[in-house]
């Protein structure tokens, strides 16, 4: 029996090679219009992440993607012929792409997109394939990222470029310590 979202205004179901762990939230089914995965799991989303329209999953026979936990999509364009990997804790705004592979007939390699824990993708900004986007990095709204990006620094532009750097700070218990 396919699986239902309750109240769903979108005639569809989840795939059954979807994994939704703990408090994991989909909006609607039509994020999967385009889901041709036939891997297990195709695609797996992590603990009370959420997933919201107009977000669609665009992902081939041979595509997975994996979703951290506490992360939320709002809206992107997942384009997978390989392997996608969202850490945990990241913000990907609206008509954001993540693409692995072009799907053009002279560049049909899929090359696999690494975006690594607590970084946020600001709106209409496009992430291209065999790129890695480092721990606590931002990409500024509509830029073109065409390098890896460093692990805790802002990445604005077209293309994108390191506009801004900070280092690493350790966590520290209680208010006013660091």
């Amino acid at each position: 029996m396919p699986r239902q979202i309750p109240h769903d205004w979108f005639p569809g179901h989840i795939p059954d090679n979807v994994l939704l762990d703990q408090g994991a939230h989909i909006e609607t089914s039509q994020s999967f219009e385009l889901f041709k995965s036939t891997q297990q799991p195709g695609l797996t989303i992590g603990k009370f992440s959420s997933i919201y329209p107009p977000t669609m999953f665009d992902i081939g026979p041979a595509g997975r993607v994996t979703i951290g936990a506490y992360s939320l999509l709002n809206g992107p364009r997942i384009i997978c012929d390989s392997q996608i990997q969202i850490g945990d804790h990241c913000l990907i705004a609206w008509n954001v792409v993540l693409m692995d592979n072009y799907r053009a007939p002279r560049d049909s390699i899929p090359r696999p997109i690494r975006i690594e824990n607590n970084v946020w993708i600001g709106f209409d900004s496009i992430i291209l394939p065999g790129l890695t986007i480092g721990q606590n990095s931002i990409i500024g709204a509509r830029s073109v990222v065409r390098e890896n990006v460093p692990a805790n620094c802002t990445v604005a532009g077209n293309p994108a470029r390191i506009v801004s750097a900070f280092p690493a700070r350790p966590c520290t218990q209680g208010r006013g310590q660091g």
